[in-house]
């Protein structure tokens, strides 16, 4: 049972990167730098690029930025395999280990390797691959792909308002990815639904 659980895991991990890579392959090769494409009012594709974390923050440098990822993902990579191990842990908390960890795979892949194959153009052209070594930057200095936007709804603050009247607020306005959704997704159920078994696997054991 607990090695169907590992296999489940893994299989989510291949997954949710795999299907994150296409994606964002395909919007690179398809959509210029900034191009729109609306699908409903509420929901539209939107190319944009980022050199930090989710939802475009940025922290830090880059080159340290994608390390940390990269020692982030290995950590929780052997926290995954330690806790499938533990028949006390629930399914779920496995579950959503998993989403983590292939949403931050994700966006890794991106700034490890789409410098090294992509190339730069200038909108209105879309990016190409290019022979390896060749793009426009080195390796894990790659800027993470976004496109998801969901503008839901929009309103202007009253002028009266301190610091932000008349300014025009929008919810929701980050631009994402299905990695990014896939973190996300994955820590909300985690602590609203497994906070009790975020312990070393050790303690997990004794629960």
């Amino acid at each position: 049972m607990r090695r169907k659980l590992a296999y489940t895991s893994l299989a989510i991990i291949i997954l949710v990167v795999v299907l994150d890579q296409m994606f964002k392959i395909w919007v690179k090769t398809s959509f210029y730098l900034g191009e729109e494409l609306m699908i409903f009012s509420w929901f539209r594709l939107l190319f944009i690029e980022n050199n930090g974390m989710a939802f475009g923050m940025t922290i830090g440098s880059k080159l340290a930025l994608t390390l940390f990822r990269v020692a982030v993902v290995g950590a929780l990579g052997v926290y995954l395999g330690k806790v499938v191990r533990i028949p006390r842990v629930p399914a779920g908390y496995a579950v959503c280990l998993a989403f983590i960890i292939a949403g931050a795979a994700g966006n890794i892949f991106d700034c490890l390797f789409y410098g090294l194959v992509f190339d730069n153009p200038y909108p209105p052209q879309v990016a190409q691959f290019v022979p390896w070594g060749e793009g426009y930057a080195s390796l894990g200095m790659g800027r993470v792909v976004d496109m998801l936007y969901f503008p839901l709804f929009s309103f202007t603050w009253p002028s009266w308002m301190p610091f932000v009247g008349g300014e025009v607020f929008e919810f929701f306005h980050p631009v994402f990815n299905l990695a990014d959704a896939s973190i996300c997704c994955g820590i909300f159920a985690l602590i609203v639904f497994y906070h009790r078994y975020i312990q070393a696997p050790a303690d997990l054991r004794k629960l």
